[in-house]
């Protein structure tokens, strides 16, 4: 796709995030990695529901920009993101509400996020690690997720949002509305005793569609002290 494409294709996909509430206001980024090694992303205190392509930030392969407007604050945790996840081509960011609460409650395992509840969560998303909370922008960030070592395509970042990324923006954007809504699920079912897949459902959609989990066989590992 060339990168006006992209550049339109960003703008459609914020557009649409935006106006379906999944990131109010300002918040949120999306950013998309080109072939040269640098990226397309979107620029600091914009909405997503109101881009311009030509001022989509164009950076380069070392993260210095090349023309647009400044980019968002979070090119640290894209950064990491793409270090870490080699066929990743794509990454978007949400203050999704669902999401956000979802990291605030007490349950909540680092390295799974959320039980298996349905198969397209475990199909788009995998499985989602929870973050501890650092202020945006942090350049902390980074560190917290290399430690995850490309595990997981999918991220929650304390008190603040989802973090996903993909080998194509649509991919990206689907599953990051994939994780919200089972986040949603979650809440609503939270103290119900609901029945999620079993661990044979699982294995089968693993078998099926070459899913690759992380593993979570160590539960004396804390992925926070990477």
């Amino acid at each position: 796709m060339s990168e006006a494409k992209l550049r339109e294709s960003i703008s459609s996909f914020g557009r649409s995030l935006f106006e379906r509430g999944l990131t109010p206001g300002s918040s949120g980024n999306i950013s998309v990695r080109l072939d040269d090694g640098g990226w397309l992303v979107t620029p600091t205190n914009a909405s997503l529901g109101f881009l311009d392509p030509a001022r989509i930030a164009r950076l380069d392969a070392g993260g210095h920009l090349l023309s647009g407007d400044p980019p968002t604050k979070e090119i640290p945790l894209h950064s990491a993101l793409y270090e870490t996840r080699g066929g990743a081509r794509a990454i978007v960011h949400l203050h999704s509400t669902h999401s956000v609460a979802l990291t605030m409650l007490p349950e909540i395992d680092p390295r799974s996020a959320l039980p298996p509840m349905t198969p397209y969560y475990l199909m788009r998303c995998g499985q989602t690690a929870l973050l501890p909370y650092f202020r945006p922008g942090d350049p902390a960030v980074a560190d917290a997720i290399r430690g995850l070592a490309g595990r997981y395509s999918s991220v929650l970042l304390a008190n603040h949002g989802p973090v996903v990324a993909s080998d194509t923006l649509e991919a990206a954007v689907f599953a990051t509305e994939e994780l919200e809504e089972t986040a949603r699920l979650y809440l609503l079912l939270r103290g119900l005793n609901p029945r999620y897949l079993s661990p044979d459902q699982v294995a089968d959609l693993v078998k099926v569609f070459g899913l690759t989990l992380p593993e979570h066989a160590h539960a004396d590992e804390d992925p926070h002290d990477h």
